[in-house]
This record gives C-alpha cells, structure tokens and sequence, in this order.
C-alpha cells in the first residue's frame, strides 16, 4: 500500500547573512511565492504552509500553481529530499522520480558505467542494476557506444541513456515535472509506450504540469498551490478551468 499524509506540514528555508532586511525581504517577496518572516531571531522564507491533504493509492494527482508555488518544493519533500519544519509528513510507499533524469551522468565514463552510477542514485543495488543492465543497454539503441565515454554522446543520446535507467522499474509512488519528451520519433514512440505502461501500474502519481491537455488526460485529482499554500483541493473538470482562466492566456490552453 502506498499513501501520502501531510498534517500541518510546513518547511523554512533561512536565509544567511541578512544585514539589510527590508532589502532583502522586499526583493524576496517580489521574486518568489514565498513568505518571508523571522524564526528565532533569524530571516526565513516559508516556502510551504499549513499543508493538509491526504493520497492514497490509486490517485493521480496534478500540481498546478504560478512559478514560486511551491510545487518543486513540494515535491523534493515527496521525495524525502527535504523534510518538515513543522507538521508531520507520513510517506509510505517506494519512491521513483523521472525529474533531471540525466542527474549524476559523469560525461568522463562510459554509458555501461554511469548506468551504475544513475542506478545507484535511484536507490538500486549494485545486484539489480547488473540483473538488469542488458536489458536496460538494449532499450538505449545507443549499440557501441555504450562503452563510449558519454562526452562522445549526442544530447538526445544522453536522455535516452537516462530514460532507460530511470524507468527499469516500476515505484509505488512516481513522480513528475512535465511529461517527458525523448529521443528521435523511432525511440520516442517505445519510450512514450514504457512510460504509458509505469504510470498505469504506479500506485500514486505526482505530476506538476503547465499543461491544460495533460493534466485533464491523466490525472484524476488536482492540488492547485498558492504561495505556499493550498489553494484548490479537488476533480481536473473543477479546478483545470478556474486556473487556466486566470493564470494563462486563452492560446496556452491547446
């Protein structure tokens, strides 16, 4: 079973070497969704506030929100990258994360090496990277070059080595930042068809989109976030309309 239980779930950021305050706070204010205030005498930035929501297993969820939000931040905390300053966060459930699929791919070793290391990232161990290596090397189409120092790659060579690493196995909780896009049209269309699949059989999906058309297609719920805060809790036919309406012009919703 996976779930996601936010209880009053909230998280500062501080903010170092603060002389000018008033300067900092207004410029802070201005450039992002967060609100800026003191902590034990220090100057901090809450990023989110008062969360609470629950997910359970079945739900996919779209996060929607102006740049600032929150929504990086909120999901770094699914994927326990950060942790509460307040509240109590319960998360259970395997983890995967498709956003910066590409992370930690040393251009200096070889496409077979940093599947190790890519693998090692998302957690794996040594032993299942390895029962899955041919199988992964074979979904990459790179041939020969996978024993090429990935320097020598092609940008599109580059994601669909990380693609292939990143979706050899199915979390019980997903998440996305946009959907993904790789490759040329004769990858791409294996790859849409691997991702269709992950997401079908995922327990919970996060996705934070800008997309109208995604967001009414796969999910099923949305969390609209506001400065930090959870604006709009409910169905895409709902909220999808209300958002777009206000935040994104008539031309972006297609």
């Amino acid at each position: 079973m996976a779930i996601i239980k936010f209880s009053n779930v909230g998280i500062d950021f501080p903010i170092f070497d603060a002389a000018s305050r008033s300067i900092k706070k207004n410029f802070i204010n201005f450039a992002t969704g967060g609100k800026v205030g003191e902590s034990n005498g220090k100057v901090v930035v809450s990023a989110l506030n008062n969360l609470n929501f629950e997910i359970n297993d079945g739900e996919r969820v779209g996060l929607i929100g102006h740049n600032g939000a929150g929504k990086t931040t909120l999901l770094r905390m699914f994927s326990r990258v950060y942790h509460p300053t307040t509240g109590k966060a319960r998360i259970e459930g395997e983890i995967g994360s498709l956003i910066s699929i590409s992370l930690g791919i040393n251009p200096e070793f070889t496409g077979r090496e940093n599947i190790y290391i890519r693998g090692a990232l998302l957690g794996l161990r040594k032993k299942e990277i390895a029962d899955k290596i041919d199988e992964i090397i074979a979904f990459t189409d790179l041939g020969d070059f996978i024993d090429m120092p990935v320097r020598t790659y092609s940008s599109g060579m580059q994601m669909r080595l990380g693609f292939s690493v990143s979706t050899i196995f199915t979390p019980e909780i997903l998440l996305m930042d946009e959907w993904l896009s790789v490759g040329d049209e004769g990858f791409k269309e294996k790859a849409e068809s691997r991702l269709s699949n992950i997401i079908n059989a995922t327990k919970i999906l996060i996705l934070a989109s800008h997309s109208y058309e995604l967001m009414a297609r796969v999910c099923t719920r949305i969390l609209w976030l506001e400065h930090g805060t959870v604006k709009m809790d409910g169905k895409p036919d709902e909220i999808l309309p209300l958002y777009f309406k206000t935040h994104i012009n008539k031309a972006d919703l297609v």
